[in-house]
């Protein structure tokens, strides 16, 4: 994607940028103070806002000089993330996700950073090895989600848990990203006080009461499909009960710093069809500065079940 010219905008970005700065410094040193950052998925894009809507341009911060801008195609980072003319990559399968050996043991700690949560108990230490199957009933249709233990244990074990437990009964997806709005395609789901609204700056933080540590990281990109858990930007080992379905093959340029949960095997077309009517943009979102872009047409998950 090329840079999006705005004629006159440069002074005014350069202000916004030394502004989301400050106020990304002063959000880390109460979040050093408190533990409590909003779980948020960027790309690394800054948002050009323009007459007649906002569009993500593939245009690079410069974290020295935030008032510089950086094109992707000059940034090392960005084009071994994204290279213009690379061949498109194999599609990504649970099959290549490296596979654990031995007996496993799963280790969760309380999550005492006082974001808002859900507390129903810990997952046991010892996960199930032939759980195969994830399916999230929404009041759209169910989207059913290949998971593998053998690769990623823990996680399914704290997912299994959680659907046993009804955490997610009821509770809303909160964001909806689109290009046009983040310059990526994903639904985010799982923070159980959550309001979708568009408007709660909180939704985002929520957890299940306890963390656990990562699993699969980078083991295969964030494409069309892949199911993945998130945690606050730039964070390792504060997995809890959230997780976002990738829209996009786009998305492979997500940063490598979450855990692969699994595949959506059916129901991609549910959150597309709901995608196609609209989201309310949270400019906060948008920033990394809390709340979330929610959709327009709500996405309440009923119930979860692994099996």
């Amino acid at each position: 994607m090329e840079d999006i010219p705005v004629s006159g905008e440069d002074d005014r970005q350069s202000q916004l940028a030394r502004e989301h700065k400050e106020r990304q410094e002063q959000r880390e040193a109460a979040d050093r103070a408190k533990g409590k950052r909003n779980v948020f998925i960027g790309a690394g894009l800054a948002v050009v806002v323009v007459a007649g809507g906002i569009y993500a341009a593939t245009t690079l911060v410069n974290k020295d000089d935030p008032g510089k801008k950086v094109s992707a195609e000059s940034s090392p980072s960005a084009s071994a993330s994204a290279p213009p003319s690379a061949a498109p990559s194999p599609t990504p399968s649970l099959s290549s996700l490296p596979k654990k050996t031995g007996k496993v043991s799963c280790t969760y700690k309380r999550d005492t950073s006082g974001v808002p949560m859900k507390y129903v108990g810990m997952p046991g230490s010892r996960p199930n090895m032939k759980l195969k199957t994830m399916t999230v009933f929404t009041n759209h249709g169910k989207i059913v989600i290949d998971v593998d233990p053998a690769a990623t244990p823990c996680s399914v074990n704290s997912m299994a848990f959680l659907a046993q437990k009804n955490f997610y009964n009821n509770t809303k997806c909160h964001r909806l990203v689109t290009p046009e709005t983040a310059g990526l395609f994903l639904l985010q789901c799982g923070d159980p006080k959550a309001k979708a609204d568009g408007k709660n700056p909180t939704d985002g933080q929520g957890t299940a009461g306890y963390v656990y540590r990562d699993e699969a990281v980078g083991a295969i990109p964030y494409t069309r499909g892949v199911v993945f858990l998130t945690q606050p930007q730039d964070a390792a080992g504060q997995n809890s009960s959230q997780f976002a379905i990738s829209l996009s093959d786009e998305n492979s340029q997500i940063e490598a710093q979450y855990s692969v949960l699994g595949m959506v095997r059916s129901g991609l077309e549910i959150i597309e069809k709901v995608a196609k009517d609209g989201v309310i943009v949270n400019s906060q979102d948008i920033v990394g500065d809390g709340g979330s872009t929610a959709p327009k047409n709500p996405i309440i998950i009923e119930k979860v079940t692994v099996r």
